[in-house]
């Protein structure tokens, strides 16, 4: 994480932060809280393998030595926090839901608010790195593949329940209910390059083009003759 020893810590501190690549091993002073607001970071905590993602945390103690290699558009919640005992130990804990923020932090600053959240959070086992970024990038590969849930998540190493439990924490959304979300993205971004609906049908996993223009009106409200206005225009 960035270095912020110089500065002597004598409150929580809350920043979002955006890294990517590789920082070699250093470290600080006072304890750091991270977990992702998107995308992942894998560390070395004292020679110990943890990572970070939008589902979990971890307490980096005082003093620890502490590399990290973050995907690219990673962005962490990181409070530093001044040394005390209750950090003493490297752990991992559940991150906050989407929406806590704005519901429990009101009553504290948002840097107390997370040291409370963390305190009171049991600690989380060690679970099955899951890569959102190379999921997404197999599935954009072959938008037309039969990507069932069964077949995502062989992609992780995990059963069809556990990877729809892993997904549904990490991005807000059913493996489904994504998959749908990323079909019509890629179909409208098609479209309105000018692209023919029937061809973008069939290349995004629609049986007709006439079952995407469908979609798009129930789920994004708008018509593939819409989509298509602007080009050339």
């Amino acid at each position: 994480m960035a270095d912020h020893s110089h500065h002597r810590l004598l409150a929580p501190d809350y920043s979002v932060r955006h890294y990517e690549g590789e920082q070699q091993a250093h470290s600080h002073d006072h304890v750091q809280l991270l977990y992702a607001l998107a995308g992942r970071m894998e560390l070395e905590v004292d020679g110990k393998a943890a990572y970070v993602d939008t589902a979990s945390g971890v307490v980096i103690p005082a003093g620890s030595t502490h590399a990290y290699l973050a995907q690219k558009g990673s962005a962490l919640a990181v409070v530093d926090v001044p040394d005390g005992a209750s950090f003493a130990q490297m752990r991992r804990f559940a991150a906050p839901p989407r929406d806590w923020l704005a519901t429990h932090a009101s009553a504290w600053t948002v840097a107390q608010a997370h040291v409370a959240w963390v305190q009171q959070t049991p600690a989380l086992l060690l679970r099955r790195a899951l890569d959102v970024q190379a999921i997404t990038a197999a599935v954009r590969a072959d938008l037309a593949g039969d990507w069932r849930t069964p077949q995502l998540a062989a992609l992780a190493h995990l059963s069809p329940q556990r990877f729809h439990v892993r997904w549904q924490e990490l991005t807000g959304s059913t493996p489904q209910q994504w998959l749908r979300d990323l079909r019509l993205t890629e179909a409208s971004q098609a479209l309105a390059a000018g692209q023919p609906l029937e061809t973008t049908a069939l290349r995004c996993g629609y049986s007709t083009a006439s079952a995407l223009a469908y979609a798009l009106r129930r789920d994004r409200g708008v018509g593939s003759r819409s989509l298509r206005k602007g080009v050339g225009g």
